[in-house]
């Protein structure tokens, strides 16, 4: 099926020239808290970040590990700091960041996304679940937005916060999946890559 015959929004998903930045199983770092006991802020953003996973986790395998180095994906908790949007400082609740590296992994070299996830601390939970949901979206691959508010990745929601992923985005990370792509493929090592930013 072609980008034109797209379930969901999938022609809205940007790629790269090695295909769309998907890979079949995805490693997860979660900052853990600042001490040995989190203070009740700090564990709601654990929950709220441990709840949004585990809704991407139904539909695609994803593996927690404790180590960031071994990670895919890096989730941190900060406010993504203000970006120039036309002319004008805004700011986010949260952000994706993507770059494309070749990793060594027991002496092979393959090409990878990693993606370091920035959110935002200073949110209610469902908002800070709602924003977890969204941009772990993006690191799983899905680099656009939908035009539906009931989608996990629609920039503006309806009155309220999309916890869980909808049919729509489910549809879209299934045709996703089945896109060729060259991530998690042997490669020659070659210069380094691009990092490139998420469209939020």
């Amino acid at each position: 099926m072609s980008a034109a015959q797209a379930p969901g929004y999938g022609t809205s998903l940007a790629t790269s020239r090695f295909g769309i930045p998907s890979l079949p199983r995805w490693c997860v770092w979660v900052e853990p808290s600042s001490g040995l006991e989190p203070d009740r802020w700090e564990q709601r953003w654990i929950n709220s970040v441990d709840q949004a996973l585990s809704a991407w986790s139904t539909l695609l395998p994803i593996t927690r590990v404790e180590d960031p180095r071994q990670a895919h994906v890096r989730v941190e908790r900060r406010r993504p700091p203000l970006r120039d949007v036309a002319g004008q400082w805004r700011a986010s609740n949260g952000r994706a960041l993507l770059q494309i590296l070749e990793v060594r992994r027991q002496d092979v070299w393959r090409l990878e996304p990693r993606v370091t996830v920035l959110v935002s601390p200073e949110l209610r939970a469902q908002s800070l679940q709602a924003t977890a949901l969204h941009e772990l979206g993006h690191a799983f691959g899905l680099w656009g937005h939908s035009d539906t508010p009931a989608d996990a990745l629609a920039p503006v929601q309806g009155a309220a916060p999309v916890l869980r992923p909808s049919d729509g985005d489910r549809r879209t990370l299934d045709w996703l999946r089945q896109q060729p792509t060259r991530f998690g493929a042997e490669v020659e090592p070659e210069a380094s890559r691009d990092d490139v930013e998420s469209p939020r």
